[in-house]
């Protein structure tokens, strides 16, 4: 009797475990569902620039400061509407060619939905304006071509000051120094074809000629003899240079050897402390061109330049790394703010709405977007004199709708 009371008392625990297992839980109960997600999920950015070829070097230096700024904006997470987020940058190279950059910038929004891309160089922003606002993605812009604001695109971000500011000034502080005769040995891309054709009418404005135009490909050259030594024939007391970085030292250098004495005017492609890396500052003496980071005068600058040195075993990053941070770095403020990771248009309008910023949180403050996405700030300019660098100097932007550009350039004469 006792036995079949307990296989009864041990088939009752059973059925009502079984029904207890089986049963919904209670309108008191929590469940998993109304837990908050902790998932973070993620933002395709896109790049397209020189990742293999002639011009890698200058790709790299491009997305060594959009990872550095990706990396900082990951590892504080980006709200968007409550929803945790992350950036993941997708690098696709077109070895410096527009029909690649167009290519690529197609596969970056059909494949990874991307709202935005980067892209250094104007004959890829120029063959992406052509199908940008249809597709529905922002250009991100790396490029001085002043067209490229010009444009009327509704969906393009210049990063970076026109180089129309630059000649008239370097060319009446150059001259002076040296002399009125000029020769030109630019770069062949139609980037360079652009600059020198904004350079020869700047230079005869100010009564200065012309006596030699020798262009070469700075891409695909290792020895420029040749070329230098054409230029130097017409005995000018300046020479026009500029491409790439490296290549541009050579120039200068091997213009030296051959016995120049006088300045250079250096188009803003090629910056002034990286080929003092590969050529002596004896050899830049009298070379005007663009300040180099770590001589800007501002409060984000020299921030910026240590937690770059420090993540890029003592790198000194050049305007290529910096740009490109503080413009993902306003990209994110402005997905933030638009509350959409996906909709060009409102990521746009929500980038215009967080300027003016003007804190250390960027290399160089960013006054606002000007019309057709033109950069304000302004331009800042430097002189290799004595064999060191001389007081940069300021180039208001008037395409400034906010005064910034005029408050700095007070700031600037105040300290001389």
């Amino acid at each position: 009797m006792k036995r079949r009371k307990s296989i009864w008392l041990i088939l009752t625990l059973i059925i009502l475990l079984v029904v207890s297992g089986c049963s919904k839980p209670s309108n008191n109960t929590p469940s998993s569902s109304s837990e908050p997600s902790e998932e973070i999920k993620t933002i395709n950015i896109g790049y397209t620039g020189p990742l293999s070829g002639g011009a890698a070097l200058f790709g790299k230096e491009v997305t060594e400061g959009l990872d550095m700024a990706v990396d900082e904006i990951n590892e504080k997470g980006l709200m968007v509407n409550g929803q945790k987020y992350k950036i993941n940058l997708v690098k696709l190279d077109d070895q410096y060619m527009p029909d690649k950059a167009a290519t690529n910038a197609r596969r970056l929004k059909s494949e990874f939905n991307a709202p935005a891309v980067f892209i250094p160089h104007s004959g890829g922003a120029f063959a992406l304006q052509q199908f940008n606002e249809t597709d529905g993605f922002l250009i991100m812009a790396y490029t001085s071509e002043p067209k490229i604001a010009q444009a009327g695109n509704k969906l393009t971000v210049q990063m970076t000051s026109p180089y129309n500011l630059y000649q008239e000034i370097y060319s009446k502080l150059v001259m002076d120094k040296f002399g009125k005769k000029l020769a030109l040995i630019p770069t062949t891309s139609q980037y360079g074809k652009d600059w020198t054709s904004a350079m020869v009418p700047a230079w005869e404005k100010l009564g200065g000629t012309i006596v030699a135009n020798t262009p070469v490909d700075y891409n695909k050259e290792a020895d420029f003899n040749t070329y230098v030594s054409k230029a130097l024939a017409a005995k000018p007391d300046v020479l026009f240079v500029g491409g790439p970085s490296q290549p541009t030292a050579l120039v200068i250098k091997q213009a030296r050897q051959l016995g120049f004495k006088g300045g250079f005017v250096v188009m803003d492609q090629a910056k002034v402390e990286q080929m003092a890396a590969i050529i002596p500052m004896t050899d830049l003496e009298g070379a005007i061109g663009v300040t180099p980071v770590f001589q800007y005068p501002s409060d984000g600058a020299l921030p910026f330049v240590e937690r770059f040195k420090a993540k890029y075993n003592g790198k000194i990053p050049a305007w290529e790394a910096s740009k490109n941070y503080d413009h993902m770095m306003l990209l994110a403020r402005g997905i933030e703010k638009a509350g959409n990771v996906t909709d060009a248009v409102k990521i746009f309008e929500g980038m215009k709405a967080v300027t003016p910023i003007t804190d250390a949180s960027v290399t160089t403050p960013i006054p606002g977007i000007a019309a057709g996405g033109g950069s304000m700030t302004p331009g800042v300019g430097i002189m290799i004199e004595n064999g060191k660098y001389g007081k940069p100097f300021i180039i208001p932007n008037p395409a400034d709708t906010t005064g910034y550009n005029l408050e700095m350039m007070k700031k600037q004469e105040a300290k001389s």
